[in-house]
């Protein structure tokens, strides 16, 4: 049976480190302090997001089908994973770039057409 490295703590929450590596084949064991990747501070759920997410190619309307998830929970989940990973929510303070968001948003999950997201980027 395989075990992850804690990414983070179960008491506190915050950031773990390692402090020794052990090699069972050549007995050797090699202690300091070691980071782990950013992959390590995801839950086991975020993790299972991530996989699906990456298995269909970040089309959000294959994770859809793949998870039987809506499209707001899709992009709620990729957001918290995201903000896991430690990249914070996108601000968007230009109302120009919020229209234009809503507008790739609306066409990513259907609503509009090519063409009508075209007339309405114009």
């Amino acid at each position: 049976m395989t075990r992850e490295a804690l990414g983070k703590c179960p008491v506190c929450g915050q950031n773990t480190e390692v402090t020794a590596i052990y090699c069972s084949s050549c007995d050797t064991k090699i202690e300091g302090h070691f980071t782990l990747c950013r992959f390590c501070r995801l839950t086991a759920e975020q993790k299972s997001f991530i996989e699906v997410f990456i298995k269909c190619r970040g089309n959000i309307k294959e994770v859809e089908r793949e998870l039987g998830i809506s499209y707001p929970t899709v992009k709620s989940r990729l957001e918290d994973a995201a903000n896991a990973l430690g990249y914070g929510m996108q601000n968007y303070d230009d109302p120009e770039s919020e229209r234009r968001m809503e507008i790739l948003d609306r066409l990513e999950n259907g609503s509009i057409s090519v063409e009508e997201a075209l007339e309405l980027l114009k």
